[in-house]
C-alpha cells in the first residue's frame, strides 16, 4: 500500500528539508517540485572518513557521494541507493560495481525510517567497515579480507562549526 501521492510529496519535502537543517551534508534534489517519481536525493558526504584503496594501500577520503533513489511507494519501500565515488570498503560496492550499499539500516526499512536516520547510518559504516558481511563481489571481498587481518582506524575529523580562535595554555598571571 502506497501513501497518496500529496501526503508522499510532504513527507519527502519534509524529510529532505531536515537533512538539510540537521546534517552536515549537501542535499539536493533532482526534482525539488517533486512533480514525478522516482526522485533522486543526491547527497555529498563532507569530512566523514572513509576508506579507498590507492597505489596499493587504504586511504582515507572525507567527501562521497551517493545518489538515494525515492519511488512512488516510498516509505513502504526502502529507497534504492547507489555509491558514486571511490571506495574500498567491504558493505559498499565501488560504482564500476554498481555501487549498491548492504546495510541493515536497508534490510531493516520500515515505515518510521527516514532519510535523516539512513545517512547518519552511513556515516558509522563508512568509519566502521564490517568485514564479516561483505558483499560477494571481489573488491567487496578483498576489502573484507584486508579488514579482517587490520582494523580500519579512521583519522579523527575536527568539528569545523566553530571557528573561534582559542590560545590554549596558561596564562601568566
Amino acid at each position: 500500500m502506497s501513501l497518496p501521492l500529496d501526503v508522499l510529496r510532504v513527507r519527502v519535502r519534509n524529510e529532505i528539508q531536515m537533512c538539510q537543517r540537521e546534517l552536515k551534508h549537501h542535499v539536493s534534489v533532482s526534482d525539488p517540485a517533486l512533480a514525478t517519481f522516482p526522485v533522486m536525493v543526491n547527497v555529498t558526504l563532507l569530512r566523514v572518513p572513509g576508506p579507498d584503496w590507492e597505489e596499493g594501500r587504504v586511504v582515507h577520503r572525507f567527501v562521497h557521494r551517493m545518489a538515494v533513489i525515492i519511488t512512488e511507494d516510498y516509505p513502504v519501500e526502502k529507497p534504492i541507493v547507489k555509491w558514486l565515488t571511490p571506495i574500498f570498503h567491504p558493505n559498499i560496492m565501488a560504482p564500476e560495481d554498481g555501487g549498491y550499499v548492504c546495510t541493515k539500516l536497508l534490510e531493516k526499512w520500515d515505515f518510521g525510517s527516514n532519510l535523516a536516520m539512513f545517512i547518519r547510518g552511513i556515516e558509522s559504516l563508512l568509519a566502521n567497515p564490517n568485514p564479516k558481511n561483505p558483499f560477494g563481489n571481489d573488491t567487496c571481498t578483498r576489502a573484507a579480507a584486508y579488514f579482517n587481518r587490520n582494523r580500519y582506524q579512521p583519522p579523527t575529523v575536527m568539528d569545523q562549526s566553530d571557528r573561534r580562535i582559542r590560545i590554549v595554555g596558561v596564562a601568566d598571571d
